[in-house]
């Protein structure tokens, strides 16, 4: 069936429903050419843009370091017909382009983040704080692991479990992890 006038045939993109047009919603950080980027690597690898792509890029890019339900739910701002299922395979898809990543900071889901992001996460077991820290400060590790093991060590996106100087102050006094 013809809408508007317009045959199926001419139409651009097949239309879609409660899915907002990020074009005219750029955040003023995002560049033009990273939204061409990606339209670039999609269409090279024979897929296509979509709104949830963008959005979810976009969220990923905004949040930093988020949970899939977190950027599902900062997607939904913008377009509440995302589903999780759709955010999931979202995130799978711009990993395996090597747009984002993702990083295990503790229990539960992974966190995302940029592809840019190249440094050690902290992980405190009390509050669950997360300090990210300059990668350099693994080079004596990523080097001997390398001479002695002949392993290859990526350091680009750690996560390291401990306890913040806050909490470790909290377990002096007897008040950190207590069950009341």
């Amino acid at each position: 069936m013809c809408r508007a006038g317009v045959h199926p045939a001419n139409r651009t993109s097949p239309p879609t429903i409660g899915v907002v047009d990020t074009r005219q919603e750029l955040q003023p950080a995002q560049r033009p050419s990273e939204a061409t980027a990606l339209r670039r690597t999609l269409h090279q690898r024979g897929l296509r843009m979509t709104p949830q792509r963008q959005l979810v890029l976009d969220a990923v890019r905004d949040l930093g370091h988020a949970t899939p339900e977190q950027i599902c739910a900062a997607v939904q701002r913008a377009a509440p017909a995302v589903n999780i299922t759709t955010v999931y395979r979202t995130l799978d898809l711009l990993e395996r382009l090597g747009l984002v990543r993702h990083t295990h900071l503790g229990h539960g889901a992974p966190a995302y983040s940029e592809r840019e992001h190249q440094h050690v996460h902290l992980v405190c077991h009390g509050c669950g704080q997360v300090v990210e820290t300059p990668k350099d400060l693994l080079a004596d590790l990523a080097a001997r692991l390398q001479d002695e093991l002949d392993f290859d060590l990526d350091v680009t996106h750690v996560a390291l479990s401990g306890r913040c100087p806050t909490c470790r102050r909290a377990d002096e006094f007897g008040e950190g992890d207590r069950d009341e």
